[in-house]
């Protein structure tokens, strides 16, 4: 369990006698269990403690069992991963594999890692599907007394059950795995312990088309004679609440939850058993009384089942559970990082508001749940928490916000002195917890906040001199954690937690900066795929849960937009050969509606630049730049892929809407039809104007913000190309005032008034009119966050050049500015770390840099006087590993090899 947003492990460069490879991975994965493709992709990162260090070739060998299966041979090859080329490798099976990396002296090191294959065939499942029998059990229990809880939506939630099978073992366990996944939400053990560490498993997916299972070795779980496997099993996305509140957005997928697992046991001499779930399940109602990932969880500690999944356990009360047949042909294998707990929060105040009744704050508004301890309560007592992320003037919890969301937790007590309570199949979004009827002096120490999120490995730091800067830093990450739950979601509080994907696609650019999304966001698009239209439109969320909505501008062009970044950031080009389909089929549909190439038919909900501010961007505009930027994105992957007819045909057709767009967009005078920031951004920053209307488009953009006096008015469209334009065309200074600025609307009028995450809307919460629209209004939302990427591009100064795939050409070019006086960034590119570090003393710039092997720079220098830079105290032209060197006036430009550099210039 991680203690904060850590950067993964990587060798300190000092320490290192020559070229290292390190983390290395296999399909994005450390040493993954049950990967679900015979040819995986096998990657890995490089450090050198020396200048211009290189890979001169690598050697890959895959062993079964100490055999090799597969051997790359040397290759003269700068690439750092490559796909397994040997024959296909078989399911259920581990294996080795061993990287050797050979320097530029033909000094040779060799690391190695583990990985195991899943099932890759449908007959290999003998695991049925099963589920509680309601046609003989009541759906819904009566409660134990008047006491439990259950408002009228908790009313239709569905006990979770447990499930157990009992079996014995005669021979000796070589390895054990379980392969497991739900309709609904699962948890295993076996004999008495918990089975792995993952959360809200199997996490969602469209579960009509794909449905994935988790792998797990459970061999040190396992023992001689007697064994039990058991599970709890809740509704989750499958059945319960998703989305906005009527029944209807209950039971999309189905009414009742359902459990398919298989234990397979290898033992030494090559025999195996397989427990798989069927009829000879047994299952039981157990404490658990209702789990619902928008209403909460109620447990009942006086109906705990003992060792319930232990040997000799008593289970004759159980019931058989009912065996629904082995249909597996939705099952995939899991392809990303589970959700898991990362991180404990202490409370930090505990404020008594009645009897009995304290209010919680954690002091960090956050994704995830409680764990309370409860002492010296009665038999019977209940306690009720309640979970908000603001509190009303009058010290009480703020829960307008949720809607219908209940996010309501409860506990009765055993009485058994001191006891724990955690819920299991729930989430909610706070900041502060109501814990009402507990018994005593409730202390800061009795409660703790359990962070929850897909567990994607952190990738990237940033810090600087200012901490308010810093506090916005550390909002945009805690809003992607608390957002990145399963899927990319709206909101982590209210009852919608949707995947929308404009909010998804245009803060793509900032989580990558911050975590590897690679396998989240690969994850995801596979659920957009399967949801295209067969016209070729794409839902506004995804996985598809709300229908009649479809093909709106720039939420439907996730469909380009995200296989294209994920492309350029990792340069996994089997990224756009299984979107490419996608993308065609999205250009193509917004083509035959509008064959004039303005986009203003079959534009669905429309919501143009969402949340603005005090303006309305035109809509025409916004849809048909957007039209123009899936066009681009698709002509490139036409490219990247060798069709060239394809790329020829799109790249014609972008140069069409370019000028359609001119011409209908842009007056004689270089203005933009509605003369909005958004407006003008999104034609600056997709390349749509001629160079006279593009200066023109600048100069009216500075002109209304000058207006406004440096205000931004940007909605979730035109957020995140604000500063990075500014920056681009010579007003950095600019976008430091925006990025200071804490009056309304800003980041920092958030952060002034105690915003801990990314605010869903400017006026979330303001001095005059208190809290905004209670129909939509997350503390907790990541879109305005994307302000992220220009931190780390341009202030810290990490990038690549645009004809750069994977970070492999960086253009390092930080610009100091602002009340700034140092910034500092790490970002894991896939060859490796580079990070920046630049401070401003008395006159002074000091720039350390450092580039990773299998990459090289551009590094920009910033200074009042080129002439004055220096490298470790050397001259420019002197300075080993500087390839080419030219000097502008406000720029000392330097190409660079792989290494580590130190700058210093006057300023």
């Amino acid at each position: 369990m991680t203690t904060d947003w850590v950067l993964s492990d990587a060798p300190n460069t000092a320490e290192l006698t020559g070229l290292t490879a390190y983390d290395l991975r296999c399909e994005y994965r450390a040493e993954p269990i049950g990967i679900g493709t015979a040819r995986p992709r096998l990657s890995w990162r490089l450090a050198s403690p020396a200048r211009g260090d290189r890979q001169d070739a690598f050697r890959v060998r895959v062993l079964r069992d100490g055999v090799r299966v597969w051997d790359s041979g040397w290759r003269p090859e700068w690439e750092t991963y490559v796909d397994h080329g040997g024959a296909p490798l078989t399911s259920q099976t581990n294996y080795v594999w061993q990287l050797s990396v050979r320097d530029a002296a033909g000094e040779v090191r060799t690391a190695e890692a583990t990985f195991a294959t899943g099932l890759f065939h449908d007959d290999e499942w003998e695991a049925h599907w099963i589920e509680h029998d309601y046609e003989t059990d009541p759906y819904f229990e009566p409660p134990v007394d008047r006491q439990e809880p259950r408002t009228v939506r908790q009313a239709t939630i569905a006990p979770p059950r447990h499930y157990r099978r009992s079996f014995e073992l005669t021979r000796p366990v070589r390895r054990a795995r379980l392969y497991a996944t739900a309709h609904g939400l699962y948890q295993f053990s076996a004999n008495g312990r918990r089975i792995g560490n993952d959360e809200l498993t199997p996490g969602w997916t469209d579960y009509r088309e794909r449905v994935t299972y988790q792998t797990y070795d459970v061999t040190d779980l396992l023992r001689a004679g007697e064994n039990v496997i058991g599970a709890v099993l809740g509704e989750g996305w499958w059945s319960g609440y998703v989305g906005w509140d009527t029944r209807s957005h209950a039971h999309h997928y189905g009414k009742k939850p359902q459990l398919l697992a298989q234990l397979v046991v290898d033992h030494p001499d090559g025999s195996r058993t397989v427990v798989a779930t069927d009829g000879r399940w047994v299952e039981h109602a157990g404490p658990i009384r209702f789990a619902d990932l928008l209403m909460g969880e109620s447990y009942d500690a006086r109906l705990a089942l003992g060792d319930w999944s232990s040997p000799g356990y008593d289970a004759s009360g159980w019931a058989p559970a009912g065996d629904l047949g082995g249909d597996v042909s939705t099952l995939i294998a899991a392809t990303t990082d589970p959700v898991r707990v990362t991180q404990d929060v202490p409370a930090v105040s505990v404020s008594k508001v009645g009897e009995a009744r304290f209010i919680v704050d954690l002091g960090q508004n956050l994704a995830g749940r409680v764990r309370l301890r409860v002492r010296g309560a009665q038999a019977g007592q209940r306690i009720r928490l309640r979970h908000g992320e603001m509190l009303q003037a009058d010290g009480s919890l703020y829960t307008a916000n949720l809607r219908t969301a209940d996010a309501t937790d409860y506990f009765v007590s055993a009485g058994a002195g001191e006891e724990f309570f955690e819920p299991v199949f729930t989430v909610h979004g706070f900041r502060y917890v109501e814990v009402d009827g507990y018994p005593g002096d409730l202390t800061a120490a009795d409660v703790v906040g359990r962070v929850l999120h897909s567990d994607t490995p952190v990738a990237g730091r940033f810090e600087c001199s200012d901490d308010g800067v810093n506090q916005l830093l550390s909002n945009i990450r805690w809003g992607q954690r608390g957002n990145f739950v399963s899927v990319p979601t709206d909101c982590p509080q209210r009852d919608e937690r949707l995947g929308w994907t404009a909010d998804a696609q245009i803060f793509l650019p900032t989580a990558a900066y911050q975590a590897d999304v690679l396998t989240f966001f690969g994850n995801w698009f596979a659920d957009l795929a399967v949801a295209q239209t067969g016209e070729g439109a794409i839902p506004d969320v995804i996985p598809h849960v709300i229908t009649g909505r479809h093909g709106t501008p720039a939420w439907a062009d996730a469909a380009t937009i995200v296989p294209w970044t994920l492309y350029r950031i990792y340069g996994d080009e089997r990224v756009l050969r299984t979107a490419w389909p996608v993308m065609r089929r999205w250009v193509d549909y917004v083509h035959r509606a509008n064959p004039d190439l303005i986009w203003r038919h079959r534009t669905s909900g429309h919501y143009g630049d969402w949340l603005q501010v005090g303006v309305v961007t035109d809509r025409d505009l916004l849809a048909t730049a957007y039209f123009a930027r899936s066009v681009e994105f698709t002509a490139a992957a036409a490219r990247v892929l060798g069709l060239a007819e394809e790329a020829a045909a799109y790249g014609e057709l972008w140069e069409k809407i370019k000028a359609a767009f001119g011409a209908e967009f842009v007056d004689a005078e270089g203005k933009l039809r509605g003369d909005t920031q958004t407006g003008y951004l999104l034609p600056l920053a997709f390349g749509l104007l001629d160079e006279q209307a593009e200066q023109a488009a600048v100069k009216h953009l500075v002109a209304d913000l000058e207006r406004r006096e440096r205000s931004l008015t940007t909605g979730f469209a035109g957020v995140a190309l604000l500063c990075p334009i500014l920056t681009k065309y010579g007003y950095a200074e600019v976008a430091y005032d925006l990025l200071h600025d804490d009056r309304y609307p800003s980041w920092g009028y958030s952060i002034k008034h105690g915003a801990t995450t990314v605010w869903e809307r400017w006026d979330g919460w303001t001095e005059e009119n208190g809290f905004g629209p209670v129909a939509m209004n997350s503390f907790n939302h990541y879109s305005l966050g994307s302000v992220g990427e220009w931190l780390y591009a341009d202030v810290a100064g990490i990038s690549q050049s645009p004809e750069s795939i994977g970070f492999r050409d960086l253009i390092i070019h930080p610009h100091p500015g602002g009340r700034l006086t140092w910034a500092k960034a790490s970002y894991d590119t896939p060859t490796g770390r580079v990070t920046t570090h630049w401070r401003l003393s008395d006159g002074t710039l000091t720039l350390d840099v450092t580039i990773p092997p299998g990459a090289t720079a551009t590094i920009h220098i910033p200074t009042t006087d080129p002439e004055s830079v220096q490298e470790t105290g050397h001259p420019l032209s002197d300075a080993v590993g500087l390839t080419s060197l030219a000097r502008t006036a406000t720029t000392a430009v330097c190409g660079a090899v792989p290494g580590t550099y130190h700058f210093t210039a006057r300023t």
